[in-house]
């Protein structure tokens, strides 16, 4: 197995965690992950969101996730988005899970979503965790290898580019 990552739930938000975290987001997306952008995309095509984020993270409306590597950089991420329904409050949304594309490979990725399971584990009142993904990429054969259930999809949902459409994948973790 890989060296372990150390992760750090609602970390110190400064310049270096946020430098971190749009280099990973800016790798990430250039190498073809499915995070929100098409590449090729530059810091600050990634910046915008990540102020967004900032700003739902000091809501209190999303917690953030980070696995640091031996050397103390972002290596991976994800961020959790709590329910505002009353009838949906016991589960929560995962979204911008990523892992380094110099870390691919080394079961970073395993180590994250058991972080994830675990960190989810520690919020009240929480039951599950719910994400989707986009078809193609085979993210949806990774989470289901790591305990998640397909539980819907929408044909053609994801536009990539013209005559490039996907599906989106909603995936379950029940955590009881």
């Amino acid at each position: 197995m890989a060296d372990a990552l150390t992760f750090e739930l609602d970390p110190a938000v400064g310049r270096e965690l946020g430098d971190g975290v749009v280099r990973l987001w800016t790798d990430v997306s250039n190498a073809g992950g499915a995070v929100g952008f098409v590449p090729p995309v530059t810091p600050e095509d990634i910046r915008p969101e990540w102020v967004r984020h900032l700003v739902s993270m000091a809501e209190g409306k999303n917690r953030l996730l980070v696995g640091y590597d031996t050397e103390g950089r972002v290596a991976a991420t994800a961020f959790f988005s709590y329910n505002t329904h009353r009838l949906m409050r016991h589960w929560v949304w995962l979204y911008t899970v990523m892992v380094a594309p110099r870390h691919q490979g080394k079961g970073y990725g395993r180590q994250l979503m058991r972080a994830v399971e675990d960190a989810a584990r520690g919020f009240d009142g929480i039951d599950a965790i719910r994400l989707t993904c986009r078809d193609g990429t085979g993210a949806d054969r990774f989470y289901a290898s790591c305990g998640y259930k397909e539980v819907g999809r929408v044909p053609g949902m994801i536009r990539v580019a013209p005559g490039d459409d996907r599906d989106d994948i909603t995936m379950l973790l029940t955590l009881g």
